[in-house]
């Protein structure tokens, strides 16, 4: 009986290993001539909205009259906070010189409802030229 403990361990050892050495089989292997591949097109990179008008004039000077002003702490280009983004903004209006009238009266007289019920605020001391060009920009924002 004290043979028998080693013996089978040895088996089992022994069959261990002629099965991780692939049990002894010899296979060949055809290659054929390696496929020539084709350089994948590399994925275009996602940009952001700011980057992809970054030099357009409508973007600068827009962009310029924002930032002076208090819209940023309510809207940014591609997140809503208190109001809506610039870009879900550019989605809902076709860019229209009738449209950029209509929409700089509405940020200089304010409102609510268009888009929730939190008001926008008046910005009466903002000229309509400053307004057209601040929603010139955000039209322009379209995803």
């Amino acid at each position: 009986m004290k043979i028998t403990k080693p013996l089978n361990l040895a088996i089992v050892a022994l069959a261990g290993f002629t099965f991780a050495c692939g049990g002894g089989e010899k296979t060949t292997e055809t290659t054929s001539a390696p496929a020539v591949e084709t350089p994948a097109a590399a994925p275009e990179k996602e940009i952001s909205l700011e980057e992809k008008y970054q030099d357009d004039p409508i973007y600068i000077k827009g962009l310029a009259k924002l930032k002076t002003s208090d819209c940023t702490s309510c809207h940014m280009v591609e997140r809503k906070i208190v109001g809506p983004s610039y870009a879900d903004v550019a989605a809902k209006y076709e860019t229209t010189d009738e449209n950029i009238t209509m929409l700089a009266e509405k940020v200089i007289a304010g409102g609510v409802g268009v888009w929730g019920e939190i008001p926008m605020p008046p910005h009466p001391a903002l000229s309509l030229e400053d307004a057209k060009d601040m929603v010139a920009y955000v039209l322009l924002l379209k995803k």
